[in-house]
């Protein structure tokens, strides 16, 4: 499908079919959670004290307990799975959780998980993904996460139509929503390029899946008072319905710098959703925060 078609048919939907009060809701998402020490604790902080609404949890990464073990002793917080199927720093890796003979489809040469969407679609069978999903979702539970969603690391599970069909069943049979974009015009930009199709999309909200009114996978900006200037604008921006926005944490330290060249927008996005710039914006232009257990029961 081209991008003109893909647009008409995504603009039949109206933008705020999912909030008939009119109000603007905003989920403030910290992805990446679990993978690292720095990324924990900015989380856990920005949660604790700052405006980020929801996170979710990386099962594969070496920094994981850390975020469970406070997940599990704070089961108020809306805490996800973010499913990860991808490892993509160059000397900072992870394995899958499942047993390696169970999912070789998942590995490079290295034995780790492939580094980016594209090796991964290419060599992982539907089964494999099943496998190595179910294996994070059961992990999740034993170490005492209460789960209320689902999304995509690096948005793999988009990437073919049987891996989403994977990924929407589980959501279903472990009774969560998944991130899933209501299929709408302002969502068209970023559905460009994956084979998820509006009429699939559509498909899963005539089945009663809860659906996002807009997804915003990310702001320009690499310097805080870049990522600043940005968030200001969006919140700014805003239209009725509900919102989520990924955001990507950190503290300024030296495990963050060794592990990616982007650290500075994820200190960036800390200093924001912690401060009273953000909290003065939300209340200016009437926006309220928003969680994936108030979409669930919505």
């Amino acid at each position: 499908m081209n991008r003109r078609r893909f647009v008409s048919a995504l603009a039949a939907v109206p933008l705020a079919a999912a909030a008939a009060d009119g109000r603007k809701y905003l989920i403030v998402h910290a992805d990446d959670a679990g993978m690292c020490h720095s990324a924990n604790i900015a989380t856990i902080e920005a949660m604790e004290k700052g405006l980020v609404s929801s996170a979710s949890v990386m099962m594969p990464c070496p920094w994981v307990q850390e975020f469970t073990e406070w997940a599990r002793t704070h089961p108020e917080k809306d805490v996800g799975l973010h499913l990860t199927l991808t490892s993509e720093w160059r000397y900072y890796r992870w394995r899958p959780v499942a047993p390696q003979d169970k999912v070789r489809g998942l590995l490079d040469k290295e034995g780790y998980m492939w580094r980016d969407v594209r090796s991964t679609a290419m060599n992982a069978k539907p089964e494999e993904i099943e496998t190595e999903l179910r294996a994070q979702i059961e992990r999740a539970a034993q170490y005492g996460v209460r789960f209320t969603h689902f999304d995509s690391h690096m948005g793999t599970l988009f990437a073919r139509p049987d891996y989403f069909g994977i990924y929407v069943k589980l959501a279903d049979e472990y009774g969560v929503p998944c991130m899933l974009p209501r299929p709408n015009e302002a969502n068209a930009a970023d559905l460009k390029g994956y084979p998820i199709t509006p009429e699939m999309l559509r498909e899963k909200e005539q089945a009663g899946l809860k659906m996002l009114d807009r997804l915003i996978l990310g702001v320009p900006g690499r310097t805080p008072a870049e990522r600043r200037e940005s968030y200001l604008k969006l919140i700014g921006d805003l239209k009725p319905g509900v919102t989520k926005l990924i955001v990507h944490l950190a503290k300024d330290d030296a495990e963050i710098r060794a592990i990616t060249n982007n650290w500075e927008q994820r200190w960036g996005d800390f200093l924001f959703w912690t401060s009273d710039d953000a909290r003065r914006a939300l209340e200016k232009h009437n926006v309220e925060l928003y969680t994936y257990r108030r979409l669930a029961g919505s």
